[in-house]
């Protein structure tokens, strides 16, 4: 990672305690969450699986690990989050009939033998790790003809807070999400065969910039950027970026961009991988699958 991409890294520790202390206010304010895993397990009506071992990867409290074994009840569910605090929410949304697992461990260094895992499911915790380190872990974890599907953040999102921020100091405010592009080159990187992806963006509107600031830290988005200003933010410079941001109010409400890319890839049967490009496609084209596979 070059220098100046080092300060926009995630900072682990910092990642968890955020997790940690959000824990029991992330649900409430985790709307665009729920919104994202809803649509990525509904794509995997697209896939015919029948896995023995399933991961969620970054689970939170435990609300797509739930899903998945719904929809994988032979399977074993394991879901992985590096918040002690989140999982202890998760352990509530088993079920004796439908339990999963539960492993605090970090996603990039996960405590699982080589290809061990049949289906990898992460919902939006890309943004808070290394990609090139994740997807060489996933795809360590992953068995041959396994599948990874997950969802990121792309450069738009939180656009409007960021460019705001840029008219009030020169300090990082927001952290640096990456180009669809650039995920399917990692994935190609780290040996995934035939990724496929798309993007779709999600507009979320406030009354003021209070209630986009309290969401964020109610879901544990906090800035975890390693060059983030550690330091207290003048009430000077707070004003300027709310005043900035009113420049965006439409019809009374500021808006709040959120470009979401979903990315699904396989692990693939050969020991050698060979390199491929990644495919974008359209997200018409998904949902006409999709409703072909309803029909039929």
């Amino acid at each position: 990672m070059s220098p100046e991409r080092n300060v926009y890294r995630p900072d682990a520790r910092s990642v968890r305690r955020s997790f940690d202390r959000a824990a029991a206010t992330y649900e409430a304010a985790a709307v665009l969450q729920a919104q994202v895993r809803d649509v990525l397990l509904e794509r995997l009506d697209l896939t015919r699986l029948e896995p023995r071992v399933v991961l969620d990867v970054g689970a939170a409290t435990g609300q797509g690990a739930r899903a998945l074994k719904q929809r994988y009840p032979g399977a074993r569910v394991i879901a992985v989050d590096s918040s002690a605090c989140m999982l202890r929410l998760a352990a509530r949304r088993r079920r004796w009939f439908r339990s999963f697992s539960l492993v605090r461990a970090d996603a990039q260094r996960l405590p699982f033998a080589d290809a061990s895992v049949d289906v990898a499911f992460s919902n939006l915790l890309l943004p808070w790790c290394d990609p090139d380190a994740l997807f060489a872990e996933l795809r360590r974890v992953l068995a041959p003809r396994g599948l990874l599907t997950l969802t990121g953040l792309g450069p738009d999102t939180l656009k409007e807070l960021r460019a705001a921020w840029a008219a009030a100091d020169t300090h990082i405010r927001v952290g640096e999400f990456i180009d669809m592009h650039d995920l399917g080159d990692g994935l190609v990187r780290a040996g995934f065969a035939a990724p496929v992806l798309d993007v779709e963006r999600y507009t979320l509107r406030y009354a003021d910039v209070q209630g986009l600031t309290a969401d964020l830290k109610a879901m544990g988005a906090r800035n975890a950027a390693a060059g983030r200003l550690k330091g207290l933010t003048s009430p000077r410079k707070l004003a300027a970026m709310q005043t900035a941001y009113e420049g965006y109010r439409e019809e009374g409400r500021l808006p709040a961009t959120c470009e979401v890319v979903f990315a699904q890839a396989w692990a693939p049967l050969e020991t050698r991988t060979r390199t491929t490009s990644a495919q974008a496609v359209s997200l018409e084209a998904l949902r006409e699958q999709l409703a072909v596979r309803r029909r039929g």
